[in-house]
């Protein structure tokens, strides 16, 4: 009789290391797309950060710059130059009258001072 050698187990044995190796390395080969995937994320975000801290640091310059520029030169108004007096040769009542409601009106506005109102009026009223 020949002798019968079990080749089932060794068969099963093998598929099962087999088995064992794939998933396992099928596993590995998971985590490491995983791991480098998380890795260009991280330089992303990395990348995002130094382009806002790079954006940051120029508007502080910029507000640094404007700050530091003199302030533009205020001129104030220059007052408006007193009405010259009318001058008539030989002016009527009602001449008069308008000229003197027109003198109280620039005094009332602020053109004239109370010295210029009153030289202005003896000047009409003496004529």
């Amino acid at each position: 009789m020949f002798m019968r050698r079990r080749v089932g187990r060794a068969l099963v044995a093998g598929a099962v290391v087999g088995g064992v190796a794939h998933h396992a390395g099928k596993a590995s080969a998971e985590n490491a797309a995983a791991e480098q995937q998380q890795s260009q994320q991280i330089a992303d975000l990395q990348a995002q950060n130094e382009q806002l801290a790079q954006q940051q640091a120029q508007m502080a310059q910029q507000q640094q710059m404007q700050q530091a520029a003199p302030p533009p030169q205020y001129a104030p108004p220059s007052p408006p130059a007193p009405a010259p007096a009318p001058v008539a040769a030989a002016p009527s009542q009602d001449d008069k009258l308008a000229q003197l409601t027109q003198l109280g009106q620039l005094k009332e506005s602020g053109v004239l001072t109370e010295a210029e109102f009153a030289a202005e009026k003896a000047k009409i009223l003496n004529g």
